[in-house]
């Protein structure tokens, strides 16, 4: 498994800000949707992310193409997801 602090070198996940805004819509069912080169990392990211919820959500990870913010998942109804969130490749100069 990849390793979260590898990924941070070069990106600003902004694992925080996520949390307050899972928090903020009381979400307890979460899609991630990440671009290729984010999925290997996409365990540590859940790990993480459950970490700072303290396992009060449930992650699901989209395992299907993502290209940018405009490839909004279709999600069937019965997953009952709360909040869908994207990640996306910006480079900080």
């Amino acid at each position: 498994m990849k390793q979260l602090r590898d990924l941070e070198e070069n990106y600003e996940l902004e694992i925080e800000r996520i949390v307050k805004e899972i928090k903020k819509q009381k979400a307890r069912t979460v899609l991630l949707q990440f671009p290729d080169g984010f999925k290997p990392y996409a365990f540590s990211i859940v790990n993480e992310l459950e970490r700072l919820t303290n396992n009060k959500v449930n992650f699901f990870i989209w395992m299907e193409s993502c290209f940018g913010a405009c490839d909004i998942p279709n999600i069937p109804k019965q997953m009952n997801i709360d909040l869908l969130i994207q990640f996306g490749h910006k480079v900080w100069e």
